[in-house]
């Protein structure tokens, strides 16, 4: 008899039910029929007839013989589908069959659906206890499958095991089961589908009761464990933010269970309730904490952690461990609980700052820090989530006691860091980071480079924009962090952690020593700049802009240029190549439009970006600024446009012809920037209006104006190739040819390029005499005898090297003792009153 036979038989058999009730044995035994293996003839028909046995497994779940009046014939239904997972093969086999495999049957429950219809058939048997734990028993063996899981949750089982979870039970098996079955609805299928499930009023309210019974009134260690289950449960479903726990009254009283050991004060919601200082309980209470980080997150329930004392409960961990135990926990288990509450109090200190300072926290962590880097003897276990890396030291208490300080002063409320500067805090982070960078030195680690990447950003938020703080940071705080710019660059890639500390340490120096007088002046004497540079040669994406960004403000102080003229790099690279050469790195990442010469090639775009030019027309309202506008901020083009502006665009030695054909663009930066924007305001003025004659006319100039900018500078790199051509041709006349090249990148319009011309016609009768160029060097003296007026009325003075530089670096006497300062660390502070340019080298005036 095959299995669809056997299906028609028992709709027969439940039709008849409703009128006889002798049907009832009959429908029973061909229910066990299915319990039994299924015989073939051959391995083949697993395949061909799986549609078959599939729709008829379905077919025990489904709702119409579910409804068969009958607790015997639902009872047998649920202990045939149990059997799929308990199946014994028979003794005696039929000849010319063999059984199918174990797994055949569970295989096409999943395939036919059953879990789907067995879910659906618990609103049938939901006032019928026996019933209802068979049911339960039996989609508790369906959920191990994913599959199966999946298909329940799209019968919104959670949500309906949920309402079920505070019925009347006696035995217990319905709050198990139900939850057992909900465990694997979360582990096998999408955690947010279920939770969804689980986040209406009614099934908080139902896992709250639930879960307070077994609080008050379980006493095996079952009733504990299953509590535990259910707590778990209860912080997933408050991760999501729509949950009502507030509302419910969940959220109080698991605050309260949370704080109660900690602050001793009566609270009616937790009456009668006694802590037992079990393996059960000490892992409940650390679940607890875990619902006060996550009920941290909820705006609506900063009031209920601070009714309750969330604040001073938390902070009672943050203390010395002197006593070997805290209660009835062991050394191990205190330890850990210490260490937890501590990470829950860098989520809640920041919710409640106001209660972080009335407890005097700032004083407490700064205590604790100090108790951390001390010689008291002390040995952690390290044996938790949150010890690790802490075995026999206090490095872990270190770690998350700055933690919380730097969630605290990330909020940047002057409050909080003023209280913690009175109290000497910077000194005694120096004193802490100092303590971790030698023990950094002995071994490192990711748990001691994240301390010192922490302390840096607290030191970093503690002295921004405050004189007197970076003054207390300025000689110490500089020795220290020294040693960070001049890290193996090898460690960047290790994966430990050293490319967020040598980050932080950057962040530090900005904020810390830039503004500073006394500490910029003793990082330049230390070679601070020298080892900026070093890092910058690296050419690390996420390194370049930050360091270009403290070189530019570095550059305020007049020693800094002096330093950067000096520096040199590998292959003797000076610091003006090294700048052009990441100028063009960013061009090529940014898809900016050059030829192999490095030259313009888009006279109307010159410094437009691939996203530039795909970009379509957006009008913007007059007060946002345009992308050209806002591409400035961040862009490393305009840092190195800056620091040239510092450095000046003539004299800088080690370029090759194609850095100064790049030069020649950079020096004209703003002006195609201001193009630009006078393209995207014509743009939006032509896509939302039509010009009348005359403002298109003024339109249309202004476009030639800034395509006439980008021939000049085009043409400005053809003659700096010609030059290269004749300085090829006669090499004896570098100084003529230096010269030159000073003329081409401070020629301002293309008109004057006819009277440069000249200028290298000069330039080629000088070198036809060779006597002498044997005789001795051309003078800077008879290189000023070669002047050209530029422009109407303009007359620029064209020099070569300085003379005192022509012998050699810093050759003559008077400059010798500025080299000397600048290694030995002795080079004289410079008043930041004088206007840039009696400090700068005056350069030729461009329009």
């Amino acid at each position: 008899m095959t299995s669809t036979q056997i299906t028609k038989i028992l709709n027969l058999c439940a039709e008849k039910m409703n009128e006889q009730e002798a049907f009832t044995e009959p429908l029973c035994e061909l229910i066990l029929l299915f319990g039994l293996p299924f015989q073939k003839k051959k391995s083949s028909d697993e395949i061909n007839y799986s549609v078959e046995v599939s729709q008829s497994i379905a077919h025990l779940g489904e709702c119409y013989l579910m409804r068969v009046p009958s607790s015997q014939v639902k009872i047998q239904i649920c202990k045939c589908i149990v059997s799929f997972y308990n199946m014994e093969l028979p003794q005696k086999l039929l000849s010319g069959y063999q059984p199918t495999s174990a797994s055949y049957k569970i295989q096409m429950a999943e395939v036919g659906g059953l879990a789907e219809t067995l879910v659906l058939s618990l609103a049938l048997v939901e006032n019928q206890l026996i019933e209802k734990l068979w049911v339960l028993k039996a989609l508790q063996h369906l959920s191990i499958s994913g599959r199966n899981c999946g298909l329940m949750v799209k019968a919104q089982a959670a949500s309906r095991l949920c309402l079920y979870l505070n019925g009347a039970d006696p035995s217990g098996q319905l709050v198990f089961r139900s939850s057992d079955i909900l465990w694997n609805l979360l582990e096998n299928t999408s955690k947010e589908d279920v939770v969804n499930q689980l986040s209406t009023l009614e099934c908080v309210h139902a896992l709250k009761e639930v879960f307070v019974d077994l609080l008050l009134h379980g006493f095996r260690r079952c009733d504990y464990q299953l509590r535990n289950d259910l707590l778990v449960i209860a912080t997933l479903v408050a991760e999501n933010p729509a949950v009502p726990m507030v509302e419910s009254g969940f959220a109080e009283l698991l605050i309260v269970l949370a704080t109660f050991t900690e602050v001793r004060l009566p609270n009616p919601l937790v009456k009668g309730f006694k802590l037992t200082y079990s393996y059960e309980d000490f892992e409940m209470k650390k679940l607890l904490f875990n619902v006060i980080a996550i009920l941290s997150k909820d705006p609506s329930a900063a009031q209920l952690l601070s009714e309750n004392h969330v604040m001073p409960a938390l902070l009672y961990y943050v203390k010395p461990n002197q006593r070997p135990g805290f209660h009835e926990w062991s050394a191990a288990q205190y330890e850990e609980l210490q260490l937890h509450a501590i990470a829950v109090l860098a989520s809640v200190a920041p919710v409640l700052v106001d209660k972080y300072l009335s407890c005097q926290a700032n004083t407490l962590l700064l205590v604790f820090l100090e108790w951390c880097i001390g010689q008291d003897p002390f040995f952690g276990q390290g044996n938790s989530f949150h010890g690790t890396g802490g075995c026999g030291n206090k490095l872990a208490q270190m770690r998350y006691g700055l933690r919380v300080l730097r969630f605290v002063v990330s909020l940047y409320d002057d409050a909080v860091n003023i209280n913690l500067c009175d109290q000497g805090a910077i000194s005694q982070l120096l004193d802490i980071l100092k303590y971790a960078a030698n023990k950094s030195e002995e071994k490192e680690s990711t748990l001691l480079l994240e301390i010192q990447a922490d302390t840096l950003f607290i030191l970093s938020v503690l002295c921004d924009n405050d004189l007197h703080r970076k003054e207390l940071f300025s000689c110490e705080g500089i020795a220290i962090l020294i040693p960070f710019f001049k890290m193996d660059p090898k460690k960047l890639y290790s994966g430990l952690g050293h490319n967020c500390l040598l980050l932080s340490a950057l962040d530090c120096l900005w904020s810390c020593v830039i503004g500073c007088y006394i500490g910029e002046d003793y990082f330049i004497e230390k070679q601070g700049i020298f080892l900026l540079l070093d890092l910058l040669a690296l050419k690390e994406k996420n390194l370049c802009n930050i360091i270009l960004g403290i070189l530019v403000e570095f550059c305020d102080n007049p020693k800094t240029t002096l330093h950067m003229s000096i520096w040199r790099g590998k292959r003797d690279q000076t610091a003006a190549n090294l700048l052009i050469q990441l100028w063009r790195q960013e061009e090529l990442d940014l898809g900016v439009k050059r030829d192999r010469y490095g030259m313009i090639v888009d006279i109307k775009k010159p410094i437009a970006t691939s996203f530039q030019r795909q970009q379509k027309v957006i009008p913007v309202p007059a007060n946002c600024p345009t992308f050209a506008i806002m591409e400035i901020s961040e862009s490393i083009r305009a840092k190195i446009y800056s620091l040239f502006c510092k450095l000046g665009f003539e004299n800088l030695p080690g370029l090759s012809t194609k850095d100064f054909v790049t030069l020649a663009i950079i020096q004209r930066y703003i002006d195609f920037k201001v193009g630009e924007v006078w393209s995207e305001i014509c743009a939006e003025i032509k896509e939302e209006f039509r010009p009348v004659t005359s403002d298109e006319r003024t339109l249309k100039a202004i476009s030639k104006v800034s395509e006439g900018i980008g021939r000049t500078v085009v043409a400005l790199q053809i003659e700096v190739k010609n030059i290269q051509k004749i300085q090829a041709t006669h090499p004896q006349r570098e100084l003529i040819n230096k010269s030159w090249e000073n003329v081409m990148t401070q020629t301002s319009n293309y008109e004057a390029l006819k009277k440069a011309k000249r200028l290298q016609k000069i330039s080629i009768e000088a070198s036809g005499s060779k006597a002498n160029v044997q005789n001795g060097p051309v003078h800077s003296t008879d290189i000023k005898k070669l002047r050209t007026t530029v422009g109407p009325g303009r007359l620029v003075t064209v020099e070569s090297t300085p003379r005192q530089y022509s012998g050699g670096p810093l050759a003559v006497a008077d400059h010798a003792p500025r080299k000397a300062a600048v290694f030995k660390g002795a080079l004289k502070k410079i008043k930041r009153d004088k206007t840039l340019d009696s400090v700068k080298k005056k350069s030729v005036p461009v329009e």
